[in-house]
């Protein structure tokens, strides 16, 4: 599953019916000083070897085992970006070993890990035929723990599984209206606080595709700036006036609105006819979630009644 997009619209009875009461309070431990310092003065050195092993492998002194440009076609569009290629051979290959490793179980919050070694330093991996055991999983997409084979929610998953078969992550459209989407969305709903919701079972075209649904031009659309690029071009193809705010910053948020609503649009000073704000449930890239509280707060303060959030969920 890619994940689930949901759209509210907001209005002044949720802080009453929401399921969702308590604030939710995000902290991030700071990285020292030392270790920052540290860090870039590493990748300046490696940096550095890496131009001089750059200019080795020029003169043929060294030999370059990733892919790169011919003599022959260096008058066509470059197929690898200059810079993006020095990063990959000079410094990502140095500790490669640390990324792509082969699972041999699924990807719950402990897995098995394919033992390999490399002769080449990390150009080429060989596997030992040893496994390691119970490793702690930091790099998942299991969100909800849909990944496991056993447990609460692989025996859903069966039960489901045999009830309503396996074809059901398209368009109802295409796959049919189930009973279950629409108790997921009125349980939405009902934690939300707002009186109804709707939820799609895609990901990436649903999002593109659904806001210049709802928006168009003389519309506002206050996007975060960490927001996926599914709902970036979805609010690029809508036509509306894009502005974008800083990630999980209620203060930048709220400036923005103000701004909006007093001044309206440039040049005429209309009111904009719809506000849309485009928000993320789970910011899978940064590994945060989005505060939905605080966003209510501002908008119940009686902003705007044409203010919709759009929240997606995601949930790969």
């Amino acid at each position: 599953m890619y994940c689930y997009l949901f759209f509210i619209r907001l209005n002044h009875h949720a802080s009453c019916t929401s399921l969702y009461k308590k604030p939710f309070v995000e902290s991030f431990e700071e990285t020292p000083l030392l270790v920052a310092v540290l860090t870039y003065i590493g990748y300046g050195i490696l940096t550095i070897f890496g131009y001089l092993r750059d200019f080795l492998r020029d003169w043929k002194f060294e030999k370059c085992h990733l892919a790169r440009e011919r003599e022959e076609q260096k008058d066509f569009v470059p197929l690898y970006q200059d810079f993006e290629n020095f990063y990959t051979r000079n410094l990502y290959m140095r500790i490669r070993d640390n990324w792509n490793r082969p699972i041999r179980s699924v990807p719950g919050a402990k897995m098995d890990l394919v033992e390999r070694v490399t002769p080449d330093y990390n150009w080429t991996f060989e596997h030992t035929g040893k496994v390691l055991k119970d490793v702690i999983n930091m790099g998942s997409y299991n969100y909800l723990g849909f990944a496991e084979n056993t447990g609460t929610c692989a025996d859903a998953a069966s039960e489901c599984t045999v009830k309503y078969g396996v074809g059901v992550c398209s368009s109802r459209q295409e796959t049919g209206n189930l009973d279950k989407h629409e108790e997921l969305e009125k349980l939405v709903a009902r934690f939300l606080g707002v009186e109804s919701s709707m939820v799609f079972g895609m990901g990436f075209a649903t999002n593109s595709m659904n806001i210049p649904a709802l928006m168009g031009k003389g519309c506002l659309i206050l996007s975060d700036e960490l927001n996926h690029v599914s709902l970036v071009l979805g609010a690029r193809l809508s036509g509306a006036t894009i502005r974008v705010f800083k990630h999980n910053n209620m203060q930048s948020l709220e400036k923005l609105l103000w701004d909006a609503i007093v001044h309206g649009q440039p040049r005429t000073h209309r009111p904009w006819k719809k506000i849309l704000i485009l928000v993320e449930g789970i910011y899978r890239y940064s590994r945060n979630l989005y505060l939905p509280s605080s966003l209510y707060i501002l908008v119940f303060s009686g902003l705007s009644r044409n203010l919709i959030c759009f929240v997606q969920s995601i949930c790969k």
